[in-house]
């Protein structure tokens, strides 16, 4: 089956949610209809932009480029509130390296080990980009809103989510992102949350295409 959709990321972990967040959102679509950017052969460009929303769409536009086919990415980070809002756009290589997932957690909480806990509110922050070949370009935010705990907990997801219990949940679950399961992850989640309001316009685009 040809691809049909392309996601401009190098990272599994995210095509694997980004696939399950969409199926779940328009069963119609095909996770096989959705490929990553290596499947492509597609080189990741260089992310200048000041926000997510312009990181997002310099990939999905280098990607469309690329395969002339209806591309999305994201750029999402983590924004805590005594830092100003840092990590922000750089939080995937906080460290001073680019996906080191485990040096980021480790820099940050060290960053905010005198922080009391009534100190520690952040959020995830989610800008999720759809390009189309034609030049159409939608752009859909989404955010989780909770507190940095003090240590790692739960081996499930990615990035800074083994820190970051997402407000809202039932009293007394004080489970992590990390802890939660992937479709418990994908009902509250920023990526959740932007691509969700992006879905329409995927199926449109890929009802265009056949």
């Amino acid at each position: 089956m040809s691809p049909r959709l392309v996601l401009a990321s190098h990272n599994a972990h995210k095509l694997r949610e980004v696939r399950q967040i969409l199926v779940a959102a328009a069963p119609g679509i095909d996770p096989e209809d959705i490929v990553a950017a290596p499947e492509m052969g597609a080189d990741e460009p260089v992310e200048d932009g000041a926000t997510f929303a312009e990181n997002a769409l310099i990939k999905a536009r280098a990607l469309a480029a690329h395969t002339h086919l209806p591309a999305i990415a994201d750029d999402s980070g983590l924004a805590v509130d005594i830092l100003g809002g840092a990590p922000g756009i750089f939080s995937a290589r906080w460290c001073g390296r680019h996906g080191d997932d485990r040096a980021n957690l480790e820099l940050l909480l060290a960053q905010l080990a005198d922080v009391r806990a009534e100190h520690r509110a952040a959020g995830f922050v989610c800008a999720a980009a759809l390009v189309l070949p034609d030049g159409t370009e939608v752009v859909e935010h989404g955010q989780l809103r909770g507190r940095l705990l003090t240590a790692p907990r739960g081996d499930g997801g990615f990035g800074y989510d083994p820190i970051l219990q997402p407000e809202g949940q039932p009293a007394g679950d004080e489970r992590s992102c990390a802890e939660l399961s992937p479709a418990e992850k994908n009902a509250i989640s920023h990526r959740g949350k932007a691509f969700r309001a992006l879905t329409p316009r995927i199926v449109e685009a890929l009802a265009g295409r056949g």
